[in-house]
């Protein structure tokens, strides 16, 4: 049942993304473009329906590229500085973009290779069509692609492929009633004034999602310069001036004055100062704030080891590991079940775990007095010795760094790439709870957890 939770909330969340990828300026222009193709076409639902397939057809294949790698590429993708960096820059352009100071377009010979295909008729140019829709709305979509992809690269590695199908199909559906009702493109409204204020909006909202990649290479490579109080605060200023935006305070060239304040612009206004105050709130009194955990920066932690002992500070005052075979000595040595969690420093349903399920008092006794914890950071960037690194019988490949190790270990033995994942093992190193968990509800983290007392004492 959790792993149907998750997974319909992953789908849920690439659909909504593709839903309001629709409302992108850049998708606008394709809506009369589509009308118009489609008024020569004869037998116009076949043909409408399968437009509609091969549009979602073209963004699964952007699915396929990614899961074609395999799952350490995807953690390559969501964690290593280089592809984090690349997305906090195309954030940023895309941005200033959407601001209005500058237009990003395809080279116009490809647009047109497609185009001009997508004019031969038949099946061969609908679906060509197709992936005129997708290639022009390149400059909308990659965002939300990108953000889908590094939310996939958390998840199976078969996650790329079904995410980018339920973002694919608010495309489908809309530009297949397109095909199919010319008519309704004519309710829809003009653009203007109300189109470049979307515009602005989404690019302001862009920098917010920019900070996210920064703040991934800072955890993974423990620079340490992004702390969750410089997060908070940049998120503060940027969401305040969404507000003052919709209210007309601040206004960029192209912009009109606003004379006058409708019912919807009000609300939204307040929506966003709304948000703004809540995150004030976690800025100023330090309160936790649940609606961004997993966004934000963990709280400072000091991870130096422990009265010159191999044990770490972990979050709630609890004690562990950072190495499977020095947490796996230790509970021999106490007598205690192993605990391990698979989790990572960019991991936002970690982070979620360690804030809303693990303090809770029921859980949080159990884990401090009951096991032997071993937190193994599948992202951590830190080498390891030379004398430890070692070739991976899973891909052949160098396992070099402390989070290459830790996933290795997590595939290899427990064929699992998904953090969080919790496993129960005995002072052997043996499963003893035979189906580990991953993102859970409090209820079910205590039965796991009451199940591995009770076989361990078995």
């Amino acid at each position: 049942m959790q792993e149907s939770n998750t997974l319909i909330g992953f789908l849920l969340t690439a659909f909504l993304a593709g839903f309001i990828s629709i409302f992108m300026p850049c998708i606008y222009p394709i809506m009369p473009m589509t009308v118009s193709f489609f008024t020569k076409q004869s037998q116009g639902t076949r043909k409408a329906a399968f437009y509609g397939f091969s549009i979602m057809f073209v963004f699964a294949l952007i699915g396929l590229v990614a899961m074609a790698f395999g799952a350490p590429f995807l953690n390559f993708i969501s964690t290593h500085w280089v592809p984090n960096l690349i997305f906090f820059i195309i954030f940023i352009l895309f941005g200033i973009s959407l601001l209005g100071a500058f237009e990003i377009v395809l080279p116009y010979n490809v647009v047109n290779n497609i185009d001009r295909m997508s004019e031969k008729g038949g099946l061969l140019g609908i679906f060509f069509m197709a992936l005129t829709l997708v290639v022009v709305s390149f400059s909308c979509t990659v965002p939300f692609v990108g953000s889908l992809l590094i939310l996939a690269a958390k998840g199976e590695v078969w996650r790329p492929l079904v995410g980018m199908l339920a973002f694919g199909l608010p495309f489908a559906i809309v530009f297949t009633s397109l095909a199919l009702f010319p008519q309704w493109l004519k309710s829809l409204p003009k653009s203007g004034g109300w189109m470049n204020e979307m515009k602005a909006v989404f690019g302001i909202l862009e920098f917010a999602l920019a900070l996210k990649f920064l703040s991934n290479i800072d955890l993974t490579y423990h620079f340490n310069l992004i702390s969750r109080n410089i997060f908070l605060g940049i998120w503060i200023i940027i969401f305040a001036a969404v507000g003052l935006y919709i209210l007309g305070v601040i206004r960029l060239p192209k912009d009109n004055k606003v004379t006058k304040y409708s019912v919807q612009r009000i609300a939204f206004a307040l929506l966003f100062f709304a948000f703004t105050a809540y995150m004030a709130s976690g800025f100023l009194k330090g309160r936790e704030l649940s609606i961004l955990s997993g966004l934000l920066p963990p709280k400072a932690l000091n991870t130096a080891p422990i009265d010159g002992s191999k044990l770490r500070p972990l979050p709630h005052d609890l004690q562990g590991f950072y190495d499977y075979d020095d947490a796996l000595a230790y509970a021999k040595e106490v007598n205690k079940p192993l605990f391990i969690d698979f989790t990572g420093y960019a991991c936002a349903n970690c982070r979620k775990m360690e804030e809303n399920v693990w303090p809770k008092p029921e859980v949080l006794e159990r884990l401090k007095n009951e096991f032997v914890i071993a937190s193994l950071y599948v992202d951590d960037k830190k080498a390891l010795p030379k004398e430890k690194q070692y070739t991976s019988k899973y891909d052949d490949e160098l396992k070099e760094t402390i989070g290459d190790k830790n996933m290795d270990i997590e595939i290899t033995k427990y064929n699992n790439n998904a953090q969080p994942f919790y496993v129960i093992e005995d002072t052997n190193g043996k499963i003893i709870v035979k189906q580990p968990i991953g993102y859970s509800s409090k209820e079910d983290f205590i039965k796991f957890l009451d199940e591995g007392i009770s076989n361990f004492r078995k």
